[in-house]
């Protein structure tokens, strides 16, 4: 695997460099965001960890850059640590967010995460509409697997068509009458709430969500569920 090192305080890249390479990994380190732009072509890289604050090119600048043309995971390293940065990141195309100073075994931990799941995303010619991977959550309808801060978790078939639907129509509101439709195949009655409420608390309890105050399966009362982009 080939990783991309960007930052311009060389006591950082090389550390970082020393833990990669202890871990077998290839590394190709720059101390500019330009130098890099001048290279990537030609290199194969896996996986890329940007400082944000450099001089010159910036990491944000150079992860738009980068998402014109690639999609492996970008990991921003940064001294910052002000909500609107990781959104700022988050939103340009990067995947994952460590602040300094950090526990190099755990930047190596959100490494071999993010190779994972890119992996898992990319196998088998898999980029494509069957697998959902946002927020945390890695859905793959072929393989009827259901990731969940990179561990996997166990669903039943009800459960899993549940999840997918939402997923599927995240950022907008389903209709309880159109998802039990969609799941169970059948006409929906006022009475198939009940179900659905169950199945939904199930999953809340398997992704750890708070069901009196929910971050992911959000219930908009009267009209139905939705997941948040």
């Amino acid at each position: 695997m080939n990783i991309l090192v960007v930052d311009d305080e060389k006591e950082i890249a090389d550390l970082i460099e020393i833990y990669l390479k202890n871990a077998n990994y290839t590394v190709y380190k720059y101390y500019s965001g330009k130098d890099v732009l001048r290279d990537l072509e030609r290199l194969e890289i896996d996986l890329a960890i940007l400082d944000v604050m450099m001089q010159g090119m910036d990491g944000f600048s150079l992860c738009k850059k980068i998402r014109e043309k690639y999609t492996f995971p970008i990991i921003f390293v940064t001294a910052k640590v002000e909500d609107i940065d990781k959104v700022n990141g988050l939103t340009i195309g990067a995947d994952d967010y460590i602040t300094k100073p950090f526990k190099p075994l755990e930047l190596m931990a959100r490494v071999k995460a993010q190779l994972r799941r890119y992996k898992n995303y990319n196998q088998n010619g898999m980029n494509d509409a069957s697998v959902i991977d946002f927020r945390n959550i890695l859905i793959n309808q072929k393989t009827h697997e259901f990731y969940f801060n990179d561990s996997k978790v166990e669903l039943t078939k009800t459960e899993f068509s549940i999840l997918w639907c939402l997923c599927l129509n995240r950022g907008n509101v389903v209709k309880t009458e159109d998802l039990f439709r969609y799941v169970w195949k059948e006409d929906y009655y006022e009475k198939d709430n009940n179900t659905i409420m169950v199945h939904i608390r199930h999953l809340r309890e398997k992704m750890h969500d708070n069901g009196k105050h929910p971050k992911y399966i959000i219930t908009v009362w009267g009209v139905g569920y939705k997941i948040e982009k």
